[in-house]
């Protein structure tokens, strides 16, 4: 680590580039058992054929645990839409693309999406009778076993050089219900400000998986309450603006 190159720097952790490997160093007032829960998610996800970076090791580092994975050279998606707007549609239909290669995924060992949205729930910043809503409604949607990655969004996409897509970042994985995970993906095109992209994101994918634009919203004020326990303050008023326990319209 002495000739490490700092990447990107959060208030939880610190992600270095280390020669071949990427170090992803947590806080020490990080939860040991969710740095071991995020490694382990991503080694039972790299047991499937998606492309992602291989697991080298977890260890302590200065006193603080950390993750050391492959580097993977290249731009992320993101970059490369803000580069080259013009190419939007492409890059788009390339993330719909890549989310539906995984959500066709089954990873058994991972927890279940739905335990872990009731439990975020239960946390959230709302009365009782709103939690009772959501904990009912959830509990009435289909019950699927599909891999979801939890935070797909195109910073999430890593492009190399000749053209190959690299999935990062499985700290978040569940098996669950696709559209769940839609839901998830088109939130966070909102949370950034994105919402023109986001809709189009929607609309692409419902037309290529053949779902119900409906359906996926359903999910969403169900996902923004499992969201708002561990949101930021500035996006805590936008989750609750889609939290109306009621049916979307």
């Amino acid at each position: 680590m002495n000739k490490a190159q700092l990447i990107v720097s959060r208030s939880d952790k610190n992600i270095y580039r280390d020669g071949k490997n990427l170090v992803k160093v947590f806080e020490a007032n990080y939860s040991k058992a969710d740095v071991l829960n995020e490694a382990l998610n991503h080694a039972r996800v790299e047991e499937t054929d998606l492309r992602i970076p291989g697991l080298n090791a977890v260890q302590v580092v200065d006193g603080k645990w950390a993750i050391v994975l492959d580097y993977i050279e290249g731009d992320t998606l993101q970059s490369l839409m803000d580069a080259h707007p013009e190419k939007e549609d492409e890059y788009l239909n390339l993330f719909v693309d890549l989310q539906r290669t995984i959500l066709s995924k089954k990873v058994p060992m991972l927890n279940k999406l739905k335990d872990k949205m009731q439990g975020r729930i239960s946390a959230a910043d709302l009365d009782a009778t709103a939690r009772y809503d959501l904990h009912t409604r959830l509990d009435s949607m289909p019950k699927h076993t599909h891999l979801c990655h939890g935070d797909f969004n195109p910073t999430n996409v890593i492009i190399t050089k000749d053209g190959t897509p690299y999935i990062i970042d499985w700290a978040h994985a569940t098996q669950g219900n696709s559209s769940a995970d839609v839901a998830v993906s088109y939130l966070t095109f909102y949370l950034a400000g994105k919402r023109e992209l986001g809709d189009k994101y929607l609309k692409l994918y419902c037309k290529k998986s053949d779902t119900a634009i409906q359906y996926v919203q359903r999910w969403i004020p169900i996902v923004a309450a499992s969201r708002l326990s561990k949101s930021k303050p500035e996006e805590k008023e936008f989750l609750h603006s889609w939290i109306d326990v009621v049916d979307y319209e």
